[in-house]
């Protein structure tokens, strides 16, 4: 009986051990989450106080998204900011790609030069790169063109390090057999490697997306028109014009965060895989 109670005594302990950790949790998402629900709630709401926590199921109405959607016509900016992503997303996955590969399977001179200048690199700001970017776009005639917003953004140091370290976990025998069986340099990579670090890609895929998505500085120096603007900064001068209808603010930006959602449930599993793989290595 004794080892009948001592079961039962470890049994209710783990039980409730586990409902303290889910209570825990739960809180923690919830004080994470605040400020989305909060913003999401406000751009349910028409005409009242958005510090006012009180909410009613009468009080909500969808017609702050149908407002902005009508004043900013919406679809525009929505795609002037999936061509620069998509744009920017290609690029950096196709290139980095490319440079990695020699760096992690490649024996040349100058190979562990290259890759601590790529190291060192990644501790300059983004801003103190902008002045020499947009010298760089003004020569190339580039400016208010989108490729002036994609270039810069394009070709991540990140990105390139974090393919090389995923380049470095794919089975050498792979790339003998390949050699053995005839392939190039480029079958070997485009048939061999990529498909060994799809969840690496994916994790480019995310932060670029979210990088590129939620752009707002630089497409105002480069675009003259305000009718290039990508969603995030369009959203700025919404921000402007309709300060005292924080409503329509709220639904324009919960409008733009839905893509960035989805974006990463599609590609979470690729993601939480590589991210696994890089704390084992």
């Amino acid at each position: 009986m004794s080892k009948v109670r001592l079961k039962k005594k470890i049994k209710t302990k783990v039980i409730i051990s586990n409902l303290i950790s889910y209570i825990l949790l739960i809180v923690i998402a919830i004080i994470c989450a605040g400020p989305f629900i909060w913003l999401l709630l406000s751009s349910l709401r028409t005409g009242a106080n958005i510090y006012d926590l009180h909410f009613s199921l009468s009080s909500f109405s969808f017609a702050n998204y149908t407002g902005v959607m009508e004043f900013m016509k919406l679809h525009k900016y929505v795609w002037n900011t999936v061509v620069i992503t998509f744009g920017a997303i290609a690029i950096d996955v196709v290139f980095s790609a490319m440079c990695a590969y020699p760096l992690a399977t490649m024996n040349f001179k100058g190979k562990n030069f290259v890759f601590g200048v790529l190291v060192a690199t990644m501790i300059i700001p983004a801003a103190a790169g902008m002045i020499i970017n947009y010298l760089t776009i003004s020569r190339m005639n580039l400016l208010d063109n989108v490729m002036g917003v994609i270039l810069p953004s394009s070709v991540k140091t990140f990105s390139i390090i974090l393919l090389r370290q995923a380049y470095l976990g794919v089975p050498k025998e792979l790339i003998d057999a390949a050699k053995i069986d005839g392939a190039g340099q480029f079958l070997t990579w485009l048939k061999v490697m990529l498909p060994g670090i799809i969840p690496s890609i994916s994790t480019v895929v995310i932060f670029d997306f979210i990088g590129n998505w939620n752009a707002f500085l630089w497409p105002i120096i480069i675009f003259k028109s305000p009718e290039k603007y990508p969603l995030a900064t369009a959203l700025q001068y919404l921000n402007g014009s309709f300060s005292y209808k924080f409503g329509y603010v709220a639904a324009g930006t919960i409008l733009s965060i839905i893509p960035v959602l989805i974006v990463f449930m599609l590609c979470q599993k690729n993601y939480i895989e590589a991210v696994s793989g890089a704390v084992k290595g």
